[in-house]
Formats: structure tokens, sequence, C-alpha cells
């Protein structure tokens, strides 16, 4: 728990500590064993961010910052991600998901109005995703809420007017 502190710390947006799966729960739990399959890293040891921008929004990944072959793990994993989903290729949140993941047909459709770009933080890294279409911003705020409700994370929601 002490690691989560600093991490919120860190992060200074974060609101809440990752959820374990209620007994029974197998849904999420299967989900999570996914997630640690792509991501290479203990999802209940890391901290998920889903934060919708103006102009589209983030994805952070954290985990604590004294687990250095963690946190280099999550940034090679977002530094994928971030080329992946400009190539137009989601299919790795479908794997994590066992499903079509919201937003992301039409994130795929209009990839060249949509950039990605990884940056390192503390833990871990994010990846931007910034668009100056308002079908792409809609799908990335869809594929976001998704995010945010499967995998039980935190996240603001900041729309444009």
């Amino acid at each position: 728990m002490r690691h989560f502190v600093l991490l919120c710390l860190i992060a200074s947006a974060c609101r809440e500590a990752p959820t374990r799966s209620a007994p029974g729960d197998t849904a999420f739990a299967a989900m999570q064993n996914r997630g640690q399959e792509a991501m290479g890293v203990d999802q209940y040891t890391s901290t998920h961010r889903f934060d919708d921008l103006p102009d589209g929004g983030r994805i952070v990944l954290q985990r604590d910052p004294a687990d250095t072959t963690g946190v280099r793990t999550i940034r090679e994993h977002l530094q994928h991600i971030a080329l992946s989903f400009a190539g137009g290729d989601f299919s790795l949140p479908g794997f994590v998901h066992a499903d079509t993941v919201p937003g992301t047909a039409v994130m795929a459709a209009r990839r060249d109005l949509i950039t990605y770009e990884f940056k390192p933080l503390p833990g871990g890294g994010q990846v931007l995703l910034a668009t100056s279409d308002s079908a792409a911003a809609s799908a990335i705020h869809a594929f976001l809420a998704f995010q945010r409700q499967d995998h039980r994370a935190g996240g603001m929601v900041q729309h444009r007017h």
C-alpha cells in the first residue's frame, strides 16, 4: 500500500487503488490474467488511468518505481501500444477484454487523424492520444470510458463543449 500511495503522489491525480476481484468474479480475474499476459506486468500491482481530454485522452500505466524491470516492461508495452494504435491495430485490447473494444473501429478508420505519443512517467509511462477530428475524439472517449469501467480504473473526463 505504501508504494501505491507513492504512485498516487507521483501521478498527482490518482483516485483509487487497483481493485482486486471479488470472490467469484471470474470475468474480471480472467481479464486481469490476459492483461498480465499482454502487458507483462501484474495487473493487481500496477495502476491504470484512462483520462479523457478535450482533444483525445491518455492511457497511464504505472507501478512501484523501485521495480525497474516492471517499469521497463511497462514502457516497452506502452511504446508498442502507441505504434500499434497508430497503425490501426487494436488487437491487443481486443485480446485483453476478449471482445471488440468500443471506439476502436472508428479509431482504426481515422488513424491518420490521431496521434499517439509515448512519454515516460515515474514508475511507467503514458500514451497521449490527440486529434482535431470530432468523430475520432468521440471514439477515443468511448474507448477510454470502456477501459475505465472494465479495468475498474481511475480517470478523468474533460470533453469539449
